[in-house]
């Protein structure tokens, strides 16, 4: 035994099951232990599902120095080592180890170790996979289920029955071949599911007949479930996963990781997954100076306002007060103004509320529209604002309140410059057509990213969140399909899936496959071969 072992008080070990693929079907224990993990042994199909779900742990990949898998009893003797050490250990094991036998092996490497488990199982594979298919394993008609591991596995026939090969996608014409052989009607309906709870999932439907000529014509291999049976004929009304609007869309979001993060959560639902690429990087001003002043302008009352017109302006004065030792507390003797709902947001998250926010047009011009006139009795005699923004923003607050009577104190809070250049993968997915749809959520995020990675394909569905975003893009010859109906983010998202389900509807009518661009891009290739 090595010094650095404790066998008298090892530390907690979980097997904990990551399910059949969507990351959103671990279990709430599943999610406890990775969060109190110290140690994650993970297999390499969810190694990133461990780095996203137990960043303070130290992730081991049961892989050897080559990348290639390592046995069972390799794995569980890495679990048992962290363990006497006394770390908290993860077993992250992909799939359904119930059902796929590394469960049995690997709890029972652990047992002969003498090393205690708890087992967090999850969605099983069987049931989670079949399930985002639209496919019930059992209904009225059919009351059985039989679970082959092995393809050459074959059953009676049996109307009652449905069964479900675990790993049979690319060997469905010869089990299909192989159960009409042992008497199974021929129009007995068969699904191949690959890729299952994924947004890449493909579900194709067929009879043991046809099954050979659809498979072929699907172009389609891999790993996969097989399932005969009766009740693959309730897909047609339980399609609900492959059916989302933007089922499979990758969307190019053009803002910084921050601000991606709530759009790609809105996307999520609609079945699309959101890729940010950052277009802008915010920096302090060059000179602070000015800001310093006005900082200290707030503490000592200078200012009747203080009108914040981005999330970006919010964080560049909670910096400065962070730095200084102030809190919200020191904005109690100043009013404050919001350019919308999404940057009042961002004040409220700091402690404060806004005292006034447009309710029509969230924009600078409608903030003026809202504001009042001036009037020394009303306002205390005090006609000074400060306006704390971005270095290339408009004039279009600063003479407003002038003509109002008030007194701006326009100064630049912080520098938006152009990002570097994404990777080269991501620039050829653009220039190509890789991605389904780009969001534009203002004409700088539509110049820079022209700018850092070239022009998006024509294939590529382009949304933007306002006209002035919209005129931008057309004239960087870019065809605009969504424009949304008001500026803001999840207006532009839900419109984007609006499109999207036009799109899919027209490929139902017409008997297209599928109705994501990109997808259509490569059959045209392929067709002009």
């Amino acid at each position: 035994m090595t010094s650095t072992e404790n066998t008298t008080n090892p530390g907690p070990v979980w097997l904990v099951s990551a399910g059949p693929g969507d990351p959103e079907l671990l279990s709430l224990r599943a999610t406890d232990a990775l969060a109190a993990a110290q140690v994650v042994v993970t297999d390499s199909q969810v190694a990133s599902l461990a780095e996203q779900c137990a960043p303070q742990a130290q992730i081991e990949a049961a892989v050897d120095a080559n990348g290639l898998p390592i046995t069972r009893a390799a794995r569980a003797k890495k679990v048992a080592t962290a363990a006497r050490k006394g770390q908290a250990v993860v077993r992250l094991m992909s799939g359904d180890p119930s059902l796929d036998g590394s469960l049995a092996e690997e709890g029972e490497a652990l047992s002969k170790q003498e090393v205690r488990f708890d087992v967090v199982p999850g969605t099983s594979t069987l049931t989670g996979i079949a399930t985002y298919a639209g496919i019930p394993l059992v209904t009225k008609k059919s009351t059985r289920v039989v679970v082959f591991t092995d393809p050459e596995d074959v059953a009676e026939p049996d109307p009652s029955m449905t069964l479900v090969y675990t790993n049979g996608a690319d060997e469905a014409p010869d089990i299909a071949t192989r159960l009409m052989a042992e008497g199974f009607d021929p129009e007995t309906p068969l699904a191949i599911i690959r890729s299952g709870s994924t947004v890449e999932q493909r579900t194709l439907t067929s009879t043991l007949a046809e099954v050979a000529k659809a498979a072929k014509a699907a172009k389609l291999a891999g790993p996969g479930v097989v399932i005969v049976g009766s009740v693959v004929d309730s897909r047609p009304a339980l399609d609900w996963f492959e059916t989302k609007p933007l089922f499979g869309w990758r969307v190019l979001v053009p803002r910084t990781k921050e601000q991606a993060g709530a759009v790609s959560a809105r996307l999520a639902p609609y079945g699309a997954v959101g890729e940010e690429v950052p277009t802008i990087s915010v920096e302090p001003p060059r000179t602070p100076q000015q800001m310093e002043k006005a900082i200290q302008g707030i503490v000592d009352g200078t200012y009747a306002w203080v009108v914040f017109t981005s999330a970006n302006a919010v964080r560049a004065i909670r910096e400065r007060f962070a730095a200084r030792g102030l809190d919200a507390r020191d904005l109690a003797g100043v009013k404050l103004a919001a350019v919308g709902d999404k940057t009042a947001q961002a004040l409220k998250e700091m402690g404060v509320t806004p005292n006034l926010v447009p309710a029509e047009e969230q924009s600078s011009a409608g903030l003026v529209a809202a504001w009042h006139a001036y009037d020394a009795e009303i306002d205390g005699g005090n006609n000074r604002v400060f306006l704390p923004r971005a270095d290339i923003a408009t004039e279009t607050l600063v003479e407003g309140l002038t003509a109002l009577g008030w007194a701006p104190d326009d100064i630049t809070a912080y520098r938006t410059v152009r990002a570097s250049p994404p990777p080269a993968p991501v620039r050829e997915a653009i220039k190509t057509g890789g991605f389904d749809a780009v969001l534009f959520t203002s004409s700088s995020t539509v110049r820079n990213l022209v700018g850092i990675a070239g022009k998006p394909h024509a294939t590529t569905v382009v949304a933007c969140i306002g006209p002035a975003t919209a005129k931008t893009a057309e004239e960087h010859g870019l065809r605009v399909d969504v424009l949304a109906s008001e500026p803001k983010i999840e207006v532009l998202v839900d419109e984007l899936a609006a499109h999207g389900e036009r799109l899919r509807l027209a490929a139902a009518e017409s008997g297209e496959a599928s109705w994501r661009p990109s997808r259509k891009r490569v059959a045209r290739r392929r067709s002009a071969r």
